[in-house]
């Protein structure tokens, strides 16, 4: 059973969250999506992980400012470091003590990236494994839409006009009304070579529910970041990194650049799949994340240990005083 909270973010945005699994787990987990979605797109995963059994984590879903059930965002703040700062918002008050997991898909995992660099003292206090999915470091360096460099180019600079102007649009969302039309447009651009019929319908829902403030908003900050610097100092987290090698909007040689940056990533790329891993290949991506789990339960119960034979030393010590 998940539980609906809602927190109110330093400005004045509402955020939507779910939380599942254990409240006294000794691991969370925060699920991040990607740039005109929400949280819905890892459904399979929230359900694997409370497929854990005693290992279950405690699990937090959120939609971002300016998506799904959240609250509108400002134009201003429809940028990626102030979504590295919700980051740290949300993990203050829906986790505030224990170690913490990180996954984020395409946009949710630049966000990771931000928080990262932008809150590097409460990273390094918390995080104790992450899982990028679909993402990139480095903006839109090696987006290519699957296309040849010239045309990639001319569609590159069409989309930022055209992001320009739907920034300035407002929090409404017509578009709803002629995604039927785009339905063939997003199957190409999103999905690989094989897409189920519920894993569309959800894009496609997740896409309407969008403002258009939000969907042109964040588009030059996506597109501008670049951190993988801030990967490098990361330290040895564990870390998985994963991509399709159909992924139009994040290629291989984002995941690639990633993995080489963070010391002890481990890379895989599925052939066949495109941009929505967790819902092409939830299996895997669902694999990939609770063997991270699993890590860092281990990790956290050999500290506990460690922590309480030093307490009995210490105690040892003071009675023989």
């Amino acid at each position: 059973m998940s539980e609906r909270s809602e927190i109110i973010l330093a400005d004045g945005v509402r955020l939507h969250a779910e939380l599942s699994g254990p409240a006294d787990a000794p691991v969370t987990v925060v699920l991040m999506h990607s740039w005109c979605l929400d949280r819905r797109i890892w459904q399979h995963q929230v359900a694997a992980l409370g497929g854990m059994g005693r290992k279950a984590p405690r699990v937090i879903a959120y939609d971002t400012r300016g998506h799904g059930r959240s609250g509108a965002t400002r134009l201003r703040s429809a940028t990626l470091g102030q979504l590295g700062d919700d980051l740290a918002e949300v993990i203050n008050q829906l986790a505030p003590s224990g170690p913490v997991i990180l996954a984020g898909h395409s946009m949710g995992g630049m966000t990771i990236m931000e928080y990262a660099h932008r809150h590097p003292d409460d990273f390094a206090a918390r995080v104790a494994g992450l899982l990028f999915v679909s993402t990139t470091a480095e903006g839109h360096t090696h987006t290519r839409y699957g296309l040849p460099p010239h045309l990639a180019t001319v569609l590159r600079a069409g989309e930022t006009i055209g992001a320009g102007l739907l920034a300035r649009s407002g929090a409404w969302c017509p578009h709803r009304a002629v995604l039927p039309a785009l339905r063939p447009a997003v199957r190409w651009l999103l999905f690989g070579d094989d897409c189920s019929g519920e894993a569309l319908r959800l894009t496609l829902r997740s896409l309407g529910r969008a403002p258009l403030r939000s969907i042109g908003g964040f588009r030059a900050s996506v597109g501008a970041q670049q951190r993988l610097d801030t990967l490098a100092a990361l330290g040895d987290v564990p870390a998985a990194v994963l991509a399709g090698d159909r992924d139009r909007l994040t290629p291989p040689a984002c995941a690639r650049s990633i993995a080489d940056a963070l010391p002890g990533a481990e890379l895989e790329v599925f052939p066949g799949a495109g941009h929505m891993l967790p819902l092409e290949r939830p299996e895997e991506v669902s694999a990939a994340l609770t063997g991270i789990v699993r890590r860092v339960v281990r990790q956290a119960k050999r500290e506990r240990h460690e922590e309480a034979l030093r307490m009995s030393g210490t105690a040892g010590v003071r009675q023989a005083a």
